[in-house]
């Protein structure tokens, strides 16, 4: 494993984070409530995470109703492991005390969230996405207090774009951005990107694996598999549509097997050789899942071979 800084002030993170937002539930949506890994299977893939190096877990105060927070603050205190592995959770999506990125609401969630971790404090807060009823400035002002009551260590923003992040900036210091990145979903990516590396804020990658089609595991034409995060909730593309995706699938799976890697390796390598990324969030279903990712951390891609894979999906 090899580990990075995020941004200047950021903690220590390892190239592949741990995303908990399958823990009891498919993301946050209750509809999806009980349907993702149960707790056997959680405690299996975070002991394989830790057992890898993976020394950050990623997870929201709204995945599950706050359940996988409940099952990460378990294992922590079950494996003694509160000094081996780094949190970095969210605020501002729907959870049960609400939604938004107001002063309260942020102080209000935190404390939930500490409670339910079992700790005093996280690495990383992160917003959830924008609220654009909140000043960023109340935003912001709310997490320089948390920052100095040292309930957090940094704090950075998700789901904003360009313009939203130099927002931030301009009142603060957020240490990293967190948005989706893959093969499939990048084109809006250039504008963040290099706003990012110009103010040393760092980048990590949610969704790399687009959901689970940069997998190889699904076909165009057949159903994918009951229970499947793609059954469940198909990824939202915005660059070409899941028709033009599993038609370019066929020939990323030729380029990886010409590698000796599997999809996932490769597709996941993609994200982390780009020179902007700081760490991608992967979100394995079980401890066998996670190998192939961690694969992609040893998997160097030169700028050519990077731009063959994306001209492949460009046609």
């Amino acid at each position: 494993m090899r580990y990075a800084t995020v941004g200047e002030a950021g903690p220590l993170v390892p190239a592949v984070i741990l995303g908990c937002g399958n823990f009891g539930g498919i993301g946050s949506p209750k509809e999806f409530l009980g349907k993702g890994d149960n707790r056997e299977t959680a405690f299996e893939v975070m002991d394989a995470a830790r057992e890898s190096g993976v020394s950050m877990f990623d997870t929201a105060d709204a995945y599950a109703g706050g359940l996988s927070e409940q099952w990460i603050g378990e294992w922590l205190a079950s494996r003694n492991a509160r000094d081996d592995v780094q949190i970095t959770t969210k605020v501002g999506g729907p959870a049960d005390g609400g939604r938004g990125l107001s002063r309260d609401h942020i102080r209000r969630q935190i404390a939930h969230s500490l409670k339910r971790l079992g700790v005093e404090r996280v690495a990383l807060y992160i917003t959830h996405t924008t609220d654009d009823s909140v000043p960023i400035e109340e935003t912001v002002g709310a997490f320089e207090e948390l920052v100095a009551e040292g309930k957090i260590g940094a704090y950075g923003m998700s789901n904003f774009d360009a313009p939203g992040l130099a927002a931030a900036l301009a009142v603060g210091r957020p240490v990293n951005v967190q948005n989706g990145y893959n093969l499939f979903d990048r084109r809006w990516a250039s504008d963040m990107l290099a706003l990012a590396s110009s103010e040393r804020v760092g980048f990590t990658a949610y969704s790399p694996l687009a959901g689970g089609l940069l997998t190889g595991k699904h076909r165009g034409g057949e159903p994918p598999a009951p229970g499947s995060r793609m059954a469940l909730r198909p990824p939202e593309l915005t660059d070409l549509t899941i028709e033009r995706a599993f038609e370019v699938l066929p020939r990323l799976i030729e380029l990886a097997d010409a590698h000796g890697v599997s999809l996932t390796t490769l597709a996941l390598a993609w994200v982390l050789t780009d020179p902007g990324v700081t760490a991608a969030v992967v979100g394995p279903r079980s401890a066998e899942h996670l190998k192939p990712m961690l694969a992609a951390v040893d998997l160097e891609l030169t700028t050519a071979q990077r731009a063959e894979l994306t001209a492949v999906v460009d046609g």
